[in-house]
């Protein structure tokens, strides 16, 4: 026999987008959204790190401290993120996190995930290529990004000109925009 949930565990479960609370950077709890979004069972997600949803372990030490400083205000960190799937594509989304411990952020954290509209399949981005956009979505120079992939800054400049072109981007901002389509 199924025993309900209540209201507050339900309305967790079904919200309509992804959310999930860390400790520390461990995931103690994920949504149904979030796991549908990520391709991941719940089960398989407790007690794992974070960094799992990164291409890289560069790239996930690289966002670590990025917000910090609002959330030790009290205040809400929002930004876009490229996160792995299960399958090995990644998925953009807008993200949003919230602290519970303003004096440690990181020590519970509740985070909500919103995926974006993705690029044509015709534009479909190689993984160095969402490596660069997942820099270039969190403000990070040429020069920042080379030094978190261990690539020189001009294969980052490289590439970065190839999507602009690609796209028919006039800028940076533009290229953000033709792949993540307009904020809501």
């Amino acid at each position: 026999m199924q025993t309900d949930p209540g209201p507050v565990q339900a309305a967790f479960d079904h919200a309509p987008v992804g959310l999930v609370m860390t400790r520390d950077r461990i995931i103690i709890t994920a949504n149904m959204r979030f796991c549908e979004m990520t391709g991941h069972p719940r089960e398989v997600l407790i007690g794992q790190s974070f960094r799992r949803f990164y291409a890289s372990t560069a790239e996930f030490k690289s966002v670590r401290d990025i917000g910090l400083d609002l959330l030790r205000r009290g205040e809400a960190y929002s930004d876009e993120r490229l996160l792995t799937h299960a399958d090995g594509h990644g998925i953009l989304v807008r993200f949003r996190a919230t602290t519970l411990t303003p004096e440690a952020p990181l020590s519970q954290l509740v985070m909500s995930f919103a995926p974006l509209p993705e690029a044509p399949q015709d534009h479909a981005l190689t993984p160095r290529e969402r490596t660069v956009v997942a820099g270039l979505t969190h403000g990070h120079t040429s020069k920042e990004i080379a030094r978190d992939l261990g690539l020189s800054p001009r294969t980052v400049e490289d590439v970065r000109a190839r999507l602009l072109k690609r796209f028919g981007a006039r800028n940076t901002a533009d290229l953000l925009v033709r792949l993540t389509g307009p904020a809501p």
